[in-house]
């Protein structure tokens, strides 16, 4: 689930609790709204987790400079899997 998605259904779950008077029966309207509006903060979350820890990559390697010092040489590496448009 992307983001926008995530955040379409937050909406959708609000406007079903707040914005919706009408009664189905045994169907609770209400309900449903919350339920959708937590599965989108779930979605949301976990977007923005993957988002920060999956495209990035930090790898830190030791090349000596000298026989006395060593120098740490850190690479930063980013994947970008998504296909160009």
């Amino acid at each position: 689930m992307t983001i926008a998605g995530s955040i379409i259904l937050i909406m959708l779950g609000a406007i079903l609790t707040w914005a919706v008077d009408f009664t189905i029966a045994g169907l609770d309207i209400q309900v449903i709204g919350v339920i959708l509006m937590v599965g989108g903060l779930a979605g949301l979350l976990f977007g923005i987790w993957r988002l920060t820890t999956v495209r990035r990559r930090t790898t830190v390697t030791a090349a000596p400079v000298d026989a006395t010092a060593t120098r740490r040489q850190v690479y930063e590496e980013r994947r970008y899997d998504d296909p160009t448009i």
